[in-house]
C-alpha cells in the first residue's frame, strides 16, 4: 500500500527548531554545525590506516589525527550521522522515502547525475580549500554575526542566481 506523503512543515517552525539545534550544538559541543569537518576527519582516519606517515606530514591532516590522536574522536561525527539518520527516519515516517531523480525535460537522467556529481565534487573541493562547508559557514558563522560569514552567504546567493540564469533552460518544460 502506497503511503500518501504528509504535508511539509512550516518553514518558520523549521527555522526556530534549527536555531534551537544550533544553540544546543554550541552549548553541548562548544562548536557550531557543519558537515565538512566530520567528512575531513573520516578522510584522515582512512588515510591513516594506509599511510600514517602522510597524515603526520600534511599540516591539515596532522591537526586532526597526528600521532596517537584519533581523528574520529569529535562531536562533528555524531552530527553527520544524526543528520543522515534523522533525515532518513523523518522521510520514512512522512511517506517521502523513495529513490527518484529530479530533472527538467531537456536533460537526460545520466546528464543530471553527471552534473550533480560534478557540482558535489566542486563543492567538496571548495569546502576543503576554505576549511569549512557552506552550512557551517552560514549557520554557525552567521549565528555569531561573523562579517566574513555574512559576506560569504550573500556571495553564495548572488553566485547561485547568476549561474541559475545560464542553466534554467535545462529545467524548463
Amino acid at each position: 500500500m502506497k503511503k500518501t506523503p504528509n504535508p511539509v512543515k512550516n518553514p518558520y517552525f523549521a527555522g526556530v527548531i534549527l536555531g534551537i539545534v544550533l544553540f544546543a550544538a554550541y552549548a553541548l559541543t562548544h562548536s557550531g554545525l557543519g558537515a565538512s569537518g566530520a567528512i575531513g576527519r573520516i578522510q584522515v582516519s582512512i588515510t591513516k590506516l594506509f599511510w600514517s606517515s602522510h597524515v603526520d606530514k600534511v599540516g591539515t591532516f596532522a591537526a586532526l589525527g597526528a600521532g596517537d590522536r584519533n581523528a574520529l574522536d569529535h562531536p562533528s561525527l555524531f552530527l553527520l550521522l544524526g543528520t543522515f539518520a534523522g533525515g532518513m527516519i523523518s522521510a520514512g515516517l512522512n511517506g517521502r522515502l523513495k529513490v527518484e531523480i529530479f530533472k527538467g525535460s531537456k536533460i537526460t537522467k545520466i546528464q543530471r547525475l553527471f552534473f550533480a556529481l560534478l557540482g558535489g565534487l566542486i563543492m567538496g573541493y571548495g569546502a576543503r580549500l576554505a576549511r569549512g562547508c557552506t552550512s557551517g559557514q552560514a549557520l554557525s558563522g552567521g549565528a555569531v554575526l561573523s562579517l566574513g560569514s555574512w559576506a560569504f552567504m550573500f556571495s553564495v546567493f548572488i553566485g547561485g542566481y547568476a549561474i541559475a540564469y545560464f542553466v534554467r533552460r535545462l529545467w524548463a518544460d
